[in-house]
């Protein structure tokens, strides 16, 4: 039976890859609708590629994410996303170049010059590349072919979201505030990986992580404001403090892991009182 991305692997109908699939097409959708009613600006090519590539930070941020949330919410069949996710965040950052590649008038020699020549792209374009890789040994026939070298060749995936993440950064200029949020969540994510596997899913050591994820948000906000901008670091990380206006984004980053460690205590309690 010929694979299809709304099937199993077993060929059966999966709602939750449906609604994965969902996930993430419409945002495409949605842009190719504000493209067509004149709704991304003044520069809708710039507008387009910017929010592509927003998007395949996303979606490399939720292919990281599956693991450990299979794990500590006990539901495994959340690993059969990992593929998906990362095809879908590959085929956004090819849509992304593409775009970039328009916005400059489809000249190629003027795209690899300014590759070469901006440091922020130089970055962007290395994790593009390291993407592609992925994505093409990523089917059943490159894993029995890599043996045990395939895992080793998928760890660069975290390289690749560094460098993603850097380059989002960068470009995002003086508003960080995307950046710092996915910045959070990856310290979430690599810590987790981090920890002995009995601890995965102590609800303590999540508990701990959120809070490393949130301090690791503001740290890295701090840092970045005070290393590449004018404006006052350290004010901007005591707003982390004040919600009058809403929670700043390595609070927000916070309360994401904080959900996930909330859900995965009732998870456990729930199956708790139904062995009872």
């Amino acid at each position: 039976m010929s694979f299809t991305p709304w099937r199993d692997r077993a060929g059966r109908l999966s709602v939750l890859r449906i609604i994965t699939l969902l996930v993430m097409t419409l945002p495409a959708l949605r842009l190719l609708q504000l493209w067509l009613s004149d709704g991304l600006g003044p520069e809708p090519l710039e507008a387009a590629t910017h929010e592509t590539g927003r998007w395949a930070i996303r979606l490399l941020v939720a292919t990281l994410a599956v693991t450990p949330l299979g794990r500590v919410l006990g539901w495994p069949k959340l690993f059969q996303l990992r593929r998906m996710l990362g095809l879908g965040a590959l085929a956004w950052v090819l849509l992304h170049f593409l775009l970039y590649i328009g916005d400059q008038n489809w000249r190629l020699l003027r795209v690899g010059l300014e590759i070469v020549s901006r440091v922020y792209l130089t970055i962007g374009f290395a994790a593009l590349l390291g993407l592609v890789v992925l994505g093409w040994t990523s089917t059943d026939g490159w894993m029995k072919r890599l043996g045990r070298g395939w895992k080793r060749l998928h760890r660069l995936v975290f390289p690749v979201m560094l460098l993603g993440l850097l380059h989002a950064f960068i470009q995002s200029k003086s508003d960080i505030s995307r950046a710092v949020v996915l910045a959070g969540l990856l310290v979430w994510l690599l810590g987790w990986r981090a920890l002995p596997a009995r601890w995965q899913t102590n609800l303590l050591a999540l508990m701990g992580l959120t809070l490393a994820a949130l301090l690791g948000g503001v740290l890295i906000e701090y840092l970045w404001y005070s290393a590449f901008s004018n404006l006052p670091a350290g004010r901007i990380a005591m707003a982390n403090l004040d919600l009058a206006f809403g929670p700043r984004p390595a609070v927000l980053a916070g309360m994401i892991c904080a959900g996930v460690t909330l859900l995965a205590a009732g998870l456990t309690l729930w199956r708790r009182v139904a062995r009872a």
